[in-house]
């Protein structure tokens, strides 16, 4: 059973009771992230999320982590491009300690000038480890090329500079211009009574005011030339990224766009997975995925392959990219096993009381509603191959944005038309 709770401020709570349930799994969702961020505060959101940790007018950081770890569940935290968000989950009784807890550390988090100096390191380490991790890397390296001079194109970690500079007075003042109760949701999933929660949850967060949500968001411009780059960097493999701008993910094609996903290179048994793995060999793994947000969004291909083999890789690629344009290669026990997949992922995820709530937070803060499963597998049904077909004609009529990096140079590569 759903139920929604908007308090005076503005701030959203959201809880769902699961029968047989002998635990709670509870998130603090703020509607701000990378994307909202100026190039001379990036990472600023994900310094923040650090931050909350590392001690408040009552707590120590030692005594926050002592007290998480008492709980004997799961508590984490996480920025992305568009999001930053508190969670756990804990047995029923420490609901309403994780709540005070949770609480502390949202409103009263110090950002003493210590702790931030010793959080910067830790910073400066994550954004160093991307760097060792080709498939990161690659990553980021395609966001920018991808995005342009929007702010999707910055890392969620942030550029090194701005994080050197960073102080607990610009901290707090973000956390000041940005954290509008508008712009949360507090969602809970489990052994749960909406009435009890939002008791606990009103005194602490029903009264505190905020400005009117920060700057606007812009969408990324339509139209963007075309963008590929070859980067050099003395590792084994060529680490491929591929992409096209796709969908935001409120469209109503988002249901064709997951099976079409799902037959590119969503699973092993997909298009590209069958021909660039199993049929060739030419590499290890290789995916397709989707990245939405609330304007916008792109399907991105992903994969590892020796130097010599990037140029037939990305020509196979850019192949089956048009095959599964022509509706009448969409085979009948394609389309049903992509259905099946889908519908086993989402009632996979329901087991997750965690996924659970994470779900129902994201329906709210980009749908404004609960969306029943029934209806996401009513709609995933309703997808014929035809729209599947439809849908990838638009998106892969034009040329692919793509970052090669590895032991190879520019004049090396020849891209796909």
């Amino acid at each position: 059973m759903h139920n929604k709770t908007v308090f005076r401020n503005g701030l959203r709570v959201v809880s769902e009771r699961v029968a047989g349930a002998h635990t709670v799994a509870l998130g603090i969702w703020v509607d701000v992230g990378s994307r909202d961020e100026t190039a001379d505060v990036n990472g600023t959101s994900h310094f923040v999320e650090h931050m909350f940790f590392k001690g408040t007018a009552r707590r120590s950081a030692h005594q926050i982590s002592r007290q998480l770890d008492s709980f004997g569940g799961m508590a984490n935290a996480f920025t992305s491009k568009d999001t930053t968000c508190l969670h756990a989950t804990v047995l029923v009784d420490k609901l309403p300690e994780l709540i005070d807890l949770f609480a502390d550390m949202f409103h009263h988090s110090r950002f003493a000038d210590d702790e931030v100096e010793r959080e910067r390191q830790v910073i400066l380490q994550e954004i160093s480890m991307v760097e060792d991790i080709p498939e990161d890397q690659v990553h980021d390296l395609f966001e920018a090329l991808f995005w342009g001079e929007h702010a999707l194109a910055r890392p969620v970690l942030g550029d090194p500079q701005v994080v050197s500079g960073m102080t607990g007075k610009r901290l707090h003042d973000y956390v000041g211009e940005m954290y509008d109760p508008g712009r949360i949701v507090i969602s809970c999933a489990g052994k749960v009574d909406h009435g009890e929660l939002c008791t606990l949850l009103e005194p602490l967060f029903g009264e505190f005011s905020g400005p009117p949500g920060g700057p606007g968001r812009s969408a990324p411009a339509a139209e963007r030339p075309l963008r590929r780059r070859a980067v050099t960097k003395e590792i084994e493999q060529v680490q491929l990224m591929m992409g096209v701008k796709a969908l935001e993910i409120t469209a109503p094609e988002r249901y064709a766009l997951v099976l079409l996903n799902t037959i590119l290179g969503g699973n092993m048994s997909s298009r590209l997975f069958q021909e660039i793995r199993e049929k060739r060999g030419l590499a290890y793994s290789i995916t397709s995925f989707i990245e939405s947000y609330i304007d916008c969004g792109y399907l991105g291909i992903s994969c590892g392959v020796g130097p010599r083999a990037v140029n037939d890789t990305m020509a196979l690629i850019n192949e089956q990219l048009q095959q599964v344009t022509l509706e009448k290669n969409l085979l009948a026990d394609e389309m049903r096993h992509a259905l099946d997949y889908a519908h086993g992922s989402l009632y996979l995820a329901a087991e997750s009381l965690d996924s659970r709530m994470a779900r129902n937070a994201r329906n709210e803060l980009y749908f404004g509603r609960d969306i029943p499963l029934n209806e996401v597998v009513d709609q995933f049904s309703k997808v014929r191959a035809a729209d599947i077909a439809d849908l990838a004609a638009r998106l892969f009529s034009g040329p692919l944005c793509i970052v090669a990096m590895g032991p190879l140079t520019e004049i090396e590569v020849v891209w796909p038309s």
